[in-house]
């Protein structure tokens, strides 16, 4: 008995860490080309409207897979959905390596966009089978530092590596390539599967009891969405702007401030209740946003830096409590089409003001864009604080799924 139990656990941990690896470098993945746009920029000549229609391609993609597909690995399983994902991803990193033009980057987006939805649900959904509470905590903290580690290191690349456009991409394969082989030797995660036909129609499942919850987080997720969609469409323009042209890096690393620190806080809010995240969450994104404003008024990346990481805290602290508000709320059977619903409504934050602030910044400038934008941030998270606080266990329950 106890070495069965031994066997389960180690099988458990196993499947947690490959998950988590894979999770995290589809995110790393996501965000490498954002300290590339300016260099894109210089070489093919495009607009920073461009960039945010590459960036929104991307996102709009992810959106409708989400609606059409995001309950996918209910039916199929989540291994053959997470493998599917692998192969569209190599797809659009093939893509992103061989880019000639503005063209290039819209299909590597396009596809990239199809292959993060269906990667996304499918292993939060894995990571949730194997373990509740462990599996919210990395689905909180794996998009943090998938995203930090591929723009931070997407820029530094750039600076030091043969090849600026392209070397990234070739690492980015290799790594790939080594979870495919990896994920064909993983075992499937969900006790079962739907007994309903699958068919591609667009869906929002949000299951009944999550309801009041969903609706509750809503706020303060649209608030950090849009603001890590701001960090990886404007940013690094911004920043140059205000820099002179500063180094590449430096655009990668506002990326890098925000997640970095949002991982830490969801390491520090792992064990506290899912009220006090979504009150940090609010708190911390509304004063890291003014902040962040200060910094751009004053033409300082320090000061920018600074609001990067207090703002960072509270897309942690906050992402962590609003999943763990509403994943309590599930059975198993309904854990990939409430992600899919909470990914869309994530994403769609994240995609949509960026695009309407990469066309108000072509005909109004980044500075101006930016205020406006911050201010939405800020009364959205300020509205959070003010909204009551959902029925939630006080305290995070230990045991695994």
């Amino acid at each position: 008995m106890t070495i069965r139990s031994d066997t389960t656990e180690v099988r458990k941990r196993t499947g947690l860490a490959l998950h988590a690896v894979t999770l995290i470098a589809f995110l790393a993945a996501s965000s490498a080309p954002t300290p590339l746009y300016p260099l894109y920029q210089a070489a093919w000549g495009f607009s920073p409207f461009m960039i945010t229609v590459i960036f929104a391609v991307y996102a709009a993609t992810l959106l409708m897979t989400l609606l059409f597909f995001g309950s996918l690995s209910n039916h199929w399983g989540r291994r053959p959905v997470i493998l599917l994902a692998l192969a569209a991803e190599l797809l659009s990193m093939a893509l992103f390596a061989l880019a000639q033009d503005g063209d290039w980057l819209l299909a590597a987006r396009l596809v990239q966009g199809f292959a993060t939805a269906l990667a996304t649900t499918a292993l939060a959904a894995a990571l949730l089978d194997l373990d509740h509470k462990a599996g919210a905590t990395i689905n909180s903290i794996a998009p943090m530092i998938g995203m930090g580690v591929g723009a931070m290191g997407s820029g530094l690349l750039a600076q030091v590596a043969p090849a600026p456009l392209r070397f990234v991409y070739g690492l980015l394969i290799a790594v790939f390539l080594v979870q495919v082989l990896r994920s064909l030797r993983s075992k499937e995660t969900a006790a079962s599967l739907s007994g309903t036909r699958w068919s591609p129609r667009p869906r929002i499942e949000v299951p009944e009891a999550a309801r009041q919850a969903f609706l509750r987080v809503a706020p303060l997720n649209i608030a950090t969405w849009a603001l890590g969609g701001f960090f990886l469409s404007l940013m690094p323009s911004l920043i140059r702007e205000m820099s002179g042209g500063a180094s590449t890096w430096l655009g990668g690393a506002a990326v890098a401030a925000l997640t970095f620190s949002g991982t830490a806080a969801i390491v520090v809010f792992r064990n506290k209740s899912a009220n006090a995240g979504l009150a940090t969450g609010g708190l911390t994104i509304s004063l890291g946003t003014a902040v962040i404003l200060g910094g751009a008024y004053l033409g300082s990346p320090a000061v920018l830096m600074a609001g990067a990481v207090l703002s960072g805290i509270g897309f942690g602290s906050g992402f962590l409590g609003a999943t763990r508000s509403i994943v309590s709320k599930v059975t198993a059977g309904e854990r990939a089409g409430l992600m899919s619903a909470f990914y869309f409504e994530s994403y769609l934050a994240n995609a949509l003001p960026a695009m309407i602030a990469g066309y108000a910044a072509r005909h109004v400038g980044l500075l101006e864009t930016a205020t406006v934008f911050g201010a939405v941030i800020i009364a959205l998270a300020l509205l959070s604080l003010a909204l009551p606080l959902p029925s939630c266990p006080q305290k995070v329950a230990e045991q695994g799924a």
